[in-house]
């Protein structure tokens, strides 16, 4: 049985050094590596390249945290192969996908759902919705359109009474078609493509993009832009935790903190705006660095309103904690067990309020976080008060954060040009912490160095099944607290 192959992240391998697996070896390495604590970062099928092969080879990418190493995998099939699914639950969306966009047959798969598209869309198969038959059982549809300025999806709960038996997400209203846009790239649109992947992650996904074109050029980024891209990032994760503190607030009730989170989430928006002039990072992050530097004047006013920013957000959430009415409905509210956590392969903040300690600024830390740690925030509960609380730790850390970080800026250049094109036939992996969780880039070039395939998952493609389970047993009114406990991404799922 050929063994996978370990690398770190951030890096490349040739596409020749790919192990490739009999499907049963494959299976079965995915099977111990998940018994064992590993995670099922992405899998993905491409064209078979090799000359004279046909069929679709399947790419598997599992991390293994405790060794910061990431082991890949290969195998080929043809129009079937048995699925991963039942004894992998990971794989369940991964799966899914495959059979949508290749239109390959994992056989004995348990929901073979489309993921994204509808009826006339040239799907290969069309399931319907869960049923459950009995006196009084009845269905709730809610959305696509809803009554909200928000992004549409549907969701369809089993109920009897107010008691949800069973929510269906149903997705795939916006898919942009992104990856396919990807291919033949980098171009000039790419860094753009990637910046509105998920429109709140500009950051996140743009620095998932960046090491991936550093890793396949070899080029070393300088000091100053790491600190400068950690500081960014951070600043995306406090204004949308900060953000997110506000609209749980506003689901139970509570406006005080409600009306507050949402202007300072604003106080965290423009410090991000000093950076570059776009409140949500657009265009300040490039492969070698960054465009853009901070003046040294600039400095001091930045660390002194990262924290009034903070010193504002704290007064804000703690009437939270002190408000018996709100911790009433946050308690045991749309709880996800640590067990099944791991089963599904959960991410971010969602993982960690279950007690799932995965964080890749600690697991697999690039650029800044090789030198700089941020600890795990982690809670128990795996309920709605669970994923707040996280939220509120991790505000407060990256917050002292990036007040270090503004007091620490190395001096030196921003960005070094890239002098040499992506690496020919190669196969590169990037992941990245963004505020929801793992962000996962896979690229792999042809024999000219442009994008054969271009692999991006989204925290929110993991989370979607743990909203489902969440509302499981629950009320169908605790349904908007524990959709925005969570606060997953339509457009990042639907790509």
């Amino acid at each position: 049985m050929t063994p996978p192959l370990s690398i770190r992240n951030g890096t490349t391998i040739a596409l020749d050094e790919l192990p490739l697996q009999a499907f049963a070896d494959f299976q079965r390495q995915i099977e111990q590596a998940l018994a064992y604590g590993q995670r099922l970062a992405v899998l993905f099928g491409v064209p078979e390249w090799e000359p004279g092969q046909g069929g679709l080879r399947l790419i598997a990418v599992l991390s293994h945290a405790t060794e910061s190493r990431l082991c890949i995998l290969s195998t080929r099939v043809q129009d079937r192969y048995p699925s991963l699914t039942p004894t992998c639950p990971q794989a369940h969306g991964f799966e899914r996908e495959i059979f949508e966009i290749h239109g390959v047959h994992p056989e004995g798969h348990p929901w073979l759902k489309p993921i994204r598209t509808h009826a006339g869309e040239g799907v290969p198969e069309l399931v319907p919705f869960f049923r459950i038959e009995g006196r009084e059982i009845h269905e709730v549809a809610v959305g696509p359109v809803h009554a909200g300025i928000i992004e549409p999806g549907h969701f369809r709960f089993l109920c009897h009474g107010e008691h949800v038996f069973h929510l269906e997400i149903s997705l795939g209203y916006q898919h942009r078609g992104v990856e396919h846009a990807l291919r033949s790239g980098p171009a000039p649109r790419t860094q753009s493509y990637m910046e509105t992947l998920a429109g709140d992650t500009s950051i996140g996904h743009g620095l998932a993009y960046c090491q991936i074109m550093e890793a396949l050029s070899k080029t070393a980024v300088p000091a100053r832009a790491h600190t400068l891209r950690g500081i960014a990032l951070e600043l995306e994760r406090l204004a949308n935790h900060t953000g997110d503190m506000g609209a749980m607030a506003g689901d139970v009730g509570f406006l005080p903190t409600a009306s507050y989170c949402g202007r300072i989430r604003g106080d965290f928006l423009n410090l991000t705006a000093l950076l570059c002039g776009n409140r949500f990072g657009r265009h300040f992050l490039c492969p070698g660095g960054t465009r853009f530097d901070v003046e040294p004047a600039h400095i001091e006013d930045a660390t002194l309103r990262t924290r009034q920013a903070f010193d504002d957000a704290q007064n804000a959430i703690e009437l939270l904690w002190d408000s018996a009415s709100v911790m009433a409905r946050f308690d045991d509210i749309g709880s996800v067990p640590r067990e099944t956590a791991m089963d599904l392969g959960l991410v971010g903040p969602a993982a960690r309020a279950s007690g799932v300690e995965t964080d890749m600024r600690h697991d697999f830390p690039c650029g800044l976080y090789q030198f700089a740690q941020i600890p795990i925030s982690s809670y128990h509960t795996g309920d709605v008060f669970g994923r707040a609380f996280v939220r509120w730790m991790e505000i407060q850390r990256s917050a002292a954060f990036v007040q270090e970080q503004w007091r620490m800026l190395p001096d030196g250049p921003v960005v070094v040009p890239i002098a040499k094109p992506p690496a020919p036939q190669s196969l590169a992996v990037s992941l990245v912490e963004g505020w929801r969780g793992e962000i996962c880039h896979v690229a792999l070039t042809d024999g000219s160095g442009k994008f054969m395939a271009y692999k991006v998952v989204d925290p929110s493609f993991h989370n979607w099944r743990g909203l489902a389970l969440a509302l499981r047993d629950q009320q169908i009114a605790d349904f908007p607290l524990c959709n925005k406990s969570f606060n997953l991404s339509y457009c990042g799922h639907d790509l």
